[in-house]
């Protein structure tokens, strides 16, 4: 599930991808409907912060749009031109996939729990503290 990367002078679209996988989910079913084929895959409950409905997320490399959030779990629809380009065309009830959550999405999560006070255990974070502490 190669594409070639993106050049500075191509027109964006899409989703963002780093080709990193942040974890390792399992395909629930995967039933035809009406030409197309509909995916549900699990993913571990921590990055479920990281998921929004009509996002992106990357299903072994594949961008692809998530929909269907329930629990731990997630819907893709699959167009038959991606089911028979990449490896999805074999992907069976029970197969782990490699999952890329949104890399917009992470930073902003990321963003958000600096400016909480959480994960400011990092070497050289700004917090409120450290900034009243240097007299701000």
């Amino acid at each position: 599930n190669l594409e070639l990367s993106l050049r500075p002078s191509d027109r964006m679209g899409g989703h963002f991808l780093q080709g990193h996988v942040d974890a390792v989910g399992n395909c629930l079913d995967v039933n035809e409907a009406k030409g197309s084929w509909l995916f549900r895959f699990s993913y571990p409950p921590e990055f479920g912060i990281y998921l929004v409905e009509k996002g992106s997320i990357a299903v072994d490399g594949i961008s692809l749009t998530a929909f269907d959030l329930k629990g731990d779990s997630f819907t893709v629809s699959v167009i038959p031109h991606t089911y028979r380009a990449t490896t999805l065309g074999a992907t069976r009830r029970g197969d782990k996939v490699n999952l890329e959550f949104d890399l917009i999405g992470k930073y902003i999560a990321r963003n958000l729990a600096l400016q909480s006070g959480q994960g400011a255990s990092d070497r050289g974070s700004i917090t409120l503290k450290k900034l009243q502490e240097l007299g701000f």
